[in-house]
């Protein structure tokens, strides 16, 4: 499943980039009825629906070329939101300042989820403000985040 997802994610990125967009994330969700496969895209003016469908079309185009997915599949392209998936360093270094939810891939000191003020992002982790205090995390041991939006925050 994972080797599928890297290989979706190499053969879409350079389309999606072609376009003028980032790749912000892609999420392949297999299925025995209907696979899943969403792209978050982003560009510096934000995202609109024209600009998902030009992205759904010619990623739907290159899917036919290459078939990569056995069996059917929805493909559903998105703008990130605002609680955006933080995923490259550089997007945890465009969001510094802003509260994050991070989640580990394994428990650190029995803990897997934080919520902070991300004070930090360098080439290796990033430095959160928690209500405990500061914690660093490597972007290895991180399995998922994201940015906290204002309606929702602690």
């Amino acid at each position: 499943m994972a080797v599928l997802t890297k290989r979706l994610q190499q053969m879409l990125e350079p389309v999606v980039e072609a376009l003028g967009y980032e790749l912000v994330l892609l999420e392949f969700s297999p299925s025995t009825k209907s696979a899943l496969l969403r792209l978050y895209i982003d560009a510096p003016g934000g995202i609109s629906i024209d600009d998902c469908e030009r992205v759904s079309r010619e990623v739907a185009a290159q899917l036919d070329v290459e078939d990569p997915i056995s069996g059917g599949y929805r493909l559903e392209v998105s703008s990130p939101g605002l609680d955006r998936p933080l995923v490259k360093p550089m997007h945890f270094q465009r969001f510094v300042g802003e509260q994050v939810r991070v989640q580990l891939l394994v428990p650190r000191d029995g803990r897997r989820r934080y919520i902070g003020w991300l004070r930090h992002a360098g080439c290796d982790g990033v430095r959160l403000q928690t209500k405990d205090g500061l914690v660093e995390l490597a972007y290895a041991d991180i399995e998922r985040a994201r940015l906290v939006p204002e309606y929702d925050r602690e």
